[in-house]
């Protein structure tokens, strides 16, 4: 499971904008030269996330790109699912058919991972990742995960001899 270039160009080239929105639009060439980024497979990424709703065009001289909702309000899987990409751990894309068109003993293993990275990814907003970036890559608290396993000190007791 990876997630591809498409998922990585389009939350890099979300984040680009976001940072550099301001009164005039954002050009695909900048994003483009800021983060060396081919112009073509911006303007074919821009197309998924403008029909999506998750960025505005503008269009004429001076034209470009705005966010076209509160950043607040965009995740990272809303910019993923936009590009029409997919984060699957299964072998069979989830249609059960991984082991001789049945499906395989690890099938819910890994349909459950995806529903993990999901949620994770629903929880990171773009507001999260551009506060991140002014903070000068300075760690900014995206979403605390914790281990709900229980520590194995905590389970032993002690027995008196």
């Amino acid at each position: 499971m990876r997630l591809t270039t498409k998922g990585r160009f389009a939350v890099t080239a979300m984040i680009d904008l976001a940072l550099n929105a301001g009164e005039e639009p954002v050009t695909l060439a900048e994003i483009s030269e800021r983060q060396k980024i081919s112009l073509s497979y911006l303007e074919q990424l821009f197309g998924k996330l403008r029909r999506s709703g998750l960025v505005q065009s503008v269009r004429g001289p001076g034209g470009g790109y705005r966010p076209a909702k509160a950043l607040e309000t965009v995740s990272v899987a809303d910019i993923i699912v936009a590009v029409d990409e997919l984060i699957d751990a299964t072998q069979c894309g989830g249609k059960e058919n991984c082991r001789d068109e049945r499906k395989c003993i690890t099938h819910d293993l890994w349909v459950s991972l995806n529903e993990h990275i999901f949620d994770y990814l629903r929880g990171v907003t773009l507001a999260q990742l551009v506060a991140q970036q002014r903070a000068g890559g300075e760690e900014v608290k995206v979403m605390e995960l914790k281990d709900q396993r229980q520590r194995r000190d905590q389970t032993t007791t002690s027995v008196p001899v």
